[in-house]
This record gives structure tokens, C-alpha cells and sequence, in this order.
């Protein structure tokens, strides 16, 4: 839609002017004025006074600043490892099997990890133990 307002020719959205006047239930007229206002072409001294009073209290300036209450990261716990000698011994069995056959064998963890070459190409042992099945609830 376009408005003229002092010779000055503007370009209003209709959707605009139509949301307002549902939404608010407002004439055609108001919906109009609303628009102007809150797009800078007219002053409305009730929302410049809230505007000022908003700037006075900085309250967009807590918003825009908002964080956690404590800024500083929280250090993060060193992890234990959870003894499993099942697993150290499969390791410890295996590393024991692998002079036969490749070099520069190492443990790189204890429960999961072992190292090694063969020839030119170097390998990885990673061993997993796989969970228990979760039981269902039977109804």
C-alpha cells in the first residue's frame, strides 16, 4: 500500500497492516500510525518515554549481555580408569603371542591397546567389551 505522508510517498506492507488490525484489533487508520511509529516516520512520546526508561535501567544491556553466572570454564576431572583384569590378561596374552611373528610390539593401554609392525606396515589391536543386553520389562 502506499501512503503519503507530508508529500513523501512510503511503501507499507499490507500483511503488515492487516496482522495489526486482527491481531490488536485496530482500524485501518491505527494499524497505519502503528506502523509509522514503530518504523521511525512518526514519534509516539508513550514509546519514546518506555524507550528511555528501558536505556536508564540498561535493561537490553542485561539481556544482550546475559551469561552464565560463573564465566570461568570448569576444570575437567582427570578420569580413572576402571581396573578390568579380564581384559588386561587378553591383552597381556596376546602381546605375548605377537613376538612370533611382527616387531616393535607395545601396550598402549593396558585393557584395550596394543601396537605392532609386521615387514613395513604397522597394525593396532583395539579391544572392546561388548555390554550385557538391558533387560525389557515384560507386561
Amino acid at each position: 500500500m502506499k501512503y503519503n505522508l507530508n508529500g513523501k510517498n512510503i511503501n507499507i506492507p499490507d500483511a503488515d497492516i492487516e496482522r495489526s488490525m486482527k491481531s490488536l484489533e485496530l482500524t485501518k487508520e491505527e494499524a497505519i500510525q502503528m506502523w509509522l511509529e514503530d518504523e521511525g516516520y512518526l514519534e509516539n512520546e508513550e514509546q519514546e518515554e518506555l524507550e528511555r526508561k528501558a536505556k536508564e535501567n540498561r535493561i537490553t544491556a542485561t539481556i544482550h549481555q546475559a551469561s552464565a553466572k560463573d564465566p570461568h570454564k570448569k576444570t575437567q576431572k582427570e578420569r580413572v580408569r576402571k581396573e578390568n583384569p579380564t581384559k588386561e590378561m587378553v591383552i597381556r596374552e596376546i602381546a605375548a603371542l605377537l613376538p612370533k611373528f611382527a616387531e616393535d610390539i607395545e601396550i598402549l593401554n593396558v585393557g584395550k591397546l596394543i601396537s605392532f609392525r609386521i615387514g613395513e606396515e604397522k597394525y593396532e589391536i583395539d579391544l572392546k567389551q561388548k555390554r550385557k543386553p538391558k533387560e525389557t520389562a515384560k507386561k
